[in-house]
């Protein structure tokens, strides 16, 4: 199955829009294992055993766990969750932008080394940056397009001099994705939930492809909002998905020892949230 095919099945089987992000932070963690770099895996393993039936894809953070040379635990993750939820695609946020032979081999680490389904991809350094992971038949890669960073302003909202006007370079990200960019059909984009109008104006130029959008829950981005700018469905079917991720707001629902019961309720709500805002 490809990407897109491991998506749509997750989506229809879990009734899910909802992303859960793995950012492991140990000084976060419940209060019998705070501090201990060493429990990333049993922490995070936990989540996705009280979450993988509430979502549409996984989406672990690849630097909080090198921050903590917590690699090979993150491999043990990897596997675990192709073990106990082989339906759920897995999205490696590793956000790498860069060309030629070392572009292949991030792309070697994403897909081969960790096995996920799909990476998040910076396209700043343009087409050569992005092609080594579309060699990859039937894996995913999103675009950083208009992200929910205050910071994101100072170059994706940048007008471009070019013959059809002059787009922002975000709406010139999304239309490269929607097209010429988007050679093995598993390309999507990465836009920000704080940024509901500009994720409508993505989906506009983009209308089938997915979108991955970071940002409900703790940095304050509204799930009815964003479905609506989002999805778009026709004769009952998603033609432009979306991958709605939390993060914080889930993993650490709760301190106590119970803290997999209460990843589980959040997560929980915010699917029964975003499923309510369905058009």
């Amino acid at each position: 199955m490809t990407f897109l095919d491991m998506l749509s099945a997750a989506e229809r089987q879990n009734n899910s829009m909802l992303c859960v992000g793995l950012d492991p932070e140990p000084t976060k963690f419940p209060d019998r294992i705070k501090g201990d770099s060493n429990k990333i895996y049993d922490f995070c393993a936990a989540i996705v055993d009280a979450t993988a039936d509430l979502v549409n894809s996984f989406k672990p953070q690849i630097a909080y766990f090198a921050a903590h040379r917590a690699e090979g635990q993150l491999e043990r993750l990897m596997e675990h969750m192709r073990r106990v939820a082989p339906h759920v695609p897995i999205i490696l946020d590793a956000k790498r932008g860069d060309i030629g032979s070392t572009a292949e081999q991030y792309a070697i680490e994403a897909f081969e080394r960790y096995g996920a389904d799909a990476v998040t991809l910076s396209p700043f350094m343009g087409w050569d940056s992005v092609a080594p992971y579309l060699k990859y038949h039937g894996k995913g890669a999103f675009l950083l397009c208009r992200t929910s960073n205050p910071g994101g302003d100072d170059l994706q909202n940048q007008r471009l001099a070019s013959v059809d006007g002059q787009p922002l370079l975000y709406e010139h990200v999304a239309r490269l994705a929607q097209g010429p960019w988007n050679l093995n059909g598993q390309l999507g984009l990465v836009v920000g939930a704080t940024y509901p109008k500009e994720i409508e104006r993505v989906r506009e130029l983009a209308p089938t492809v997915p979108l991955l959008i970071p940002g409900v829950g703790a940095q304050g981005g509204d799930a009815v909002a964003t479905v609506k700018a989002g999805l778009r469905i026709a004769h009952g079917e998603t033609t432009g998905p979306i991958i709605v991720n939390s993060s914080r707001a889930i993993l650490y629902a709760s301190s106590g020892v119970d803290f997999s019961d209460g990843a589980r309720r959040v997560a929980l709500q915010t699917r029964d949230a975003l499923n309510a805002a369905r058009p």
